[in-house]
């Protein structure tokens, strides 16, 4: 969630803007001269209208999909939500990393049970993608470097699996459960860490991390404040299905500068980790970032912060749901749930900040579609975003559709310079 132990280069981003309008917003499109930056889009009105141009969407002349190495239950490529690229250094050579939520073989998802985080690397975002070798510590499916069933693994004075978080059978409901979703891997005082969250299916629902015995690939244990509980105290939330208290705050991410990291909680939480990095720092609540909130404020997912320009700037992963407006036109905004109200895109909406904790300006989009992701700069210094095409409901829901979503795809971002600071999914040229 940080550019500080990566790559510190700093890319002149002449990216392109984009040329279609959109009634809902305010103001004409405006492009920058050549090599200058792109002109930032004014903000839509009223604050929370999604802005729904085709410049924002990953396209096929922004975009790929990345080709990572197939397991032998992947038919045609690897099933993939809440995608996670990075780019580190390490022995002064870059590794790509990649990882996400996966299935377990023969379920249509990622629940009610799923076989844990596998990790792929690479030495050019281009690939070659390949599995992180595990087959050195255990044997089991190459590049699985965590998972509930790994419990067997457990000595006294390590813990790889927490008793929370191993597979359980709720005897009738939905039988085998316990599902692990939303992982980040980070490289931070020459250690690799997992950030990801126990879904609603686990026994406790919250998020965790992972601390590496090696490489890359492992052998990961799980953090000394994360044997009994996920971090952040109990609440009641989430699907019915799951019992009072044991829903804590989920889609944890890890953001660090210089020698400190900081745990970041949907959606509006953070925390900073000792510098063991074995627990948060205890505090009675939780610290909030100081946001710009839309009114009414719906539920919003994948809080992440990363750093660009001097700037901080703050993801949220939110619905867009188009409805009627009185006068027949159609509204998409970020509203929440209600009558009328239909999913339509999981956009990437952002928020800048000259301070980590904020306050945070007014949410722009900045990638339709793109939800639930992270920011990353490859070996160049180009800005390039993670999507995945939200295959749950709304526009890559459509059976027509359906086969392409659920992608490990990556999409160039551009700044609009320091004046500014936008960040935005690379717009076309203008014709």
């Amino acid at each position: 969630m940080n550019d500080s132990p990566h790559l510190r280069r700093r890319a002149v981003l002449t990216g392109m803007a984009g040329v279609a309008g959109a009634a809902a917003l305010s103001g004409g499109t405006a492009y920058a001269a050549p090599g200058r930056y792109p002109a930032a889009w004014p903000d839509g009105e009223p604050y929370g209208v999604a802005d729904t141009r085709l410049d924002l969407w990953p396209r096929d002349d922004n975009s790929f999909v990345l080709p990572l190495e197939q397991r032998p239950r992947d038919e045609q490529r690897v099933w993939m939500r809440d995608t996670y690229v990075n780019c580190f250094i390490v022995d002064g050579q870059p590794l790509y990393v990649a990882t996400g939520t996966t299935r377990a073989p023969g379920l249509p998802a990622a629940g009610p049970w799923n076989d844990g985080i596998f990790v792929w690397t690479a030495h050019s975002l281009r690939g070659p993608w390949r599995l992180a070798d595990t087959t050195g510590i255990r044997d089991a499916e190459k590049g699985k470097v965590w998972s509930p069933e790994f419990a067997g693994e457990n000595t006294p004075g390590r813990t790889v699996v927490a008793p929370w978080q191993e597979y359980w059978d709720d005897h009738g409901q939905f039988g085998k459960r316990g599902n692990v979703w939303a992982p980040e891997i980070h490289y931070f005082r020459g250690t690799w860490y997992i950030v990801a969250c126990m879904g609603d299916h686990s026994q406790k629902v919250g998020s965790f991390l992972l601390i590496s015995e090696g490489g890359v690939e492992g052998p990961y244990r799980v953090a000394e404040g994360n044997y009994d509980k996920p971090f952040g105290d109990s609440f009641i939330g989430g699907p019915a299905f799951i019992k009072p208290g044991a829903y804590h705050h989920i889609d944890g991410g890890l953001y660090s500068e210089g020698d400190q990291a900081w745990l970041v909680l949907h959606n509006n939480l953070y925390a900073p980790f000792r510098d063991d990095m074995e627990d948060i720092v205890p505090t009675t609540n939780l610290p909030l970032f100081q946001q710009s909130p839309y009114s009414p404020e719906p539920y919003l997912e994948g809080a992440y912060v990363f750093k660009y320009g001097g700037k901080y700037y703050l993801m949220h992963a939110a619905w867009d749901r188009a409805s009627t407006n009185p006068d027949g036109s159609t509204r998409n905004a970020y509203d929440p749930p209600g009558t009328g109200r239909t999913q339509y895109q999981y956009d990437l909406v952002m928020a800048v900040s000259d301070h980590f904790e904020g306050p945070y300006s007014h949410r722009w989009t900045a990638g339709v579609g793109a939800g639930h992701n992270n920011v990353f700069q490859d070996v160049s210094g180009q800005l390039w975003a993670t999507f995945f095409r939200n295959p749950a409901f709304g526009y890559w829901a459509d059976p027509s559709r359906s086969g392409d979503a659920a992608v490990p795809g990556v999409v160039r971002m551009e700044w609009t310079g320091p004046q500014s600071n936008r960040l935005y999914v690379q717009r076309r040229r203008p014709a």
